[in-house]
């Protein structure tokens, strides 16, 4: 897994080409004072055994406490490498995620996944406004 960071002054999505088939019916959305978490699920990752669920969990907590904030949407990105996971088992991966986000009291939200999406990214320039990891 790779994750693309941000913390976000304001993170807004429109819903523009679909691209599954199955995606259930987007909206649009507007998020102030977020941590973003850009998602790319590479086919190791949906292995029983894996850990990188419960590090992209950890890794948007650590991220969204030290901004002093509880929302966090994940967003799925699958540009960060040219591995991909199956898009049914990511989504999964995904909202695994965002349930136990939920579950640690934090206001999760997901961008419309089988979508791209038109964004607004306003962030800050400072040091953990953005940040990579590979899991």
């Amino acid at each position: 897994m790779r994750v693309l960071f941000w913390y976000c002054n304001r993170f807004a999505w429109k819903p523009t080409l679909q691209t599954l088939e199955d995606a259930p019916v987007a909206r649009a959305a507007v998020y102030e004072k977020v941590v973003v978490a850009f998602v790319h699920v590479e086919p190791g990752d949906t292995q029983k055994g894996s850990a990188a669920e419960t590090k992209l969990v950890k890794n948007a907590k650590w991220l969204a406490r030290k901004w002093g904030i509880r929302q966090v949407v994940l967003h799925s990105f699958s540009h960060l490498a040219t591995e991909k996971a199956d898009p049914a088992a990511a989504r999964n991966l995904i909202e695994n995620a965002c349930a136990r986000l939920a579950q640690a009291g934090y206001e999760t939200v997901q961008t419309p996944y089988g979508f791209f999406n038109d964004l607004e990214i306003r962030a800050p320039g400072q040091p953990l406004a953005r940040i990579f990891k590979k899991f």
